[in-house]
């Protein structure tokens, strides 16, 4: 059991945050992460149009680990700048890179390296050359101020350890006028405290 810390949750972070050290927290999603093989597609098909999937290499279907859907909220335009975070294996990635064309571009950001690797093979599959794939972090993106039209998450601010902080480098990376569309997770009432001590219930 990893050192734990008193729950303190100013600064808009989540409870679950409150017990894990921001190492201990990147440690445990890497570890994860790294390790999936595959999840199961039918994680995409509750998500995501058929029509959308069908464009979709398996590889990238097979390791839709989100919770929702943030392209079809977005509403993309051709020529869009679009910032990717936690882009994992790649399917929002693509799914946006498809809806803002060749003259758009994409930014995938994750700070897994196995899933990153995954997420080019995917994007290679489909021969696109709009989209730049980085690893780094959603607390200190690697984009100059007011670089992006569009920022998408789907479920990885709650993974963050400084939620805040996430939020404030997404503002700053937005041009004035530019959108944010988040897919996440809330909490409507406490979890058992074993429940937020749980690295594997952390990582989802």
């Amino acid at each position: 059991m990893p050192d734990v810390r008193k729950p303190d949750l100013e600064g808009g972070e989540s409870a679950a945050m409150a017990y894990f050290s921001e190492s201990q927290a990147r440690a445990i999603i890497r570890e994860t992460y790294s390790a999936l093989d595959a999840a199961v597609s039918a994680v995409a098909s509750a998500l995501y149009t058929a029509d959308d999937l069908a464009r979709l290499p398996q590889s990238a279907v097979d390791l839709a680990l989100g919770v929702g859907d943030p392209v079809r909220h977005a509403a993309l335009q051709p020529g869009e700048t679009v910032l990717d975070l936690g882009c994992g294996a790649g399917i929002d990635t693509l799914l946006a890179a498809l809806a803002v064309g060749p003259e758009g571009r994409v930014i995938g950001l994750d700070m897994t390296p196995e899933m990153l690797q995954r997420a080019r093979a995917n994007v290679a599959r489909l021969g696109l050359g709009q989209v730049d794939l980085r690893e780094g972090l959603i607390e200190q993106i690697p984009l100059p101020d007011a670089s992006v039209d569009v920022v998408i998450a789907n479920g990885v601010l709650s993974l963050s350890t400084r939620q805040s902080r996430a939020l404030a480098e997404m503002a700053r990376v937005l041009r004035p006028g530019g959108r944010v569309a988040l897919a996440d997770l809330v909490l409507c009432e406490g979890l058992p405290e074993s429940v937020l001590r749980s690295p594997a219930a952390f990582a989802g």
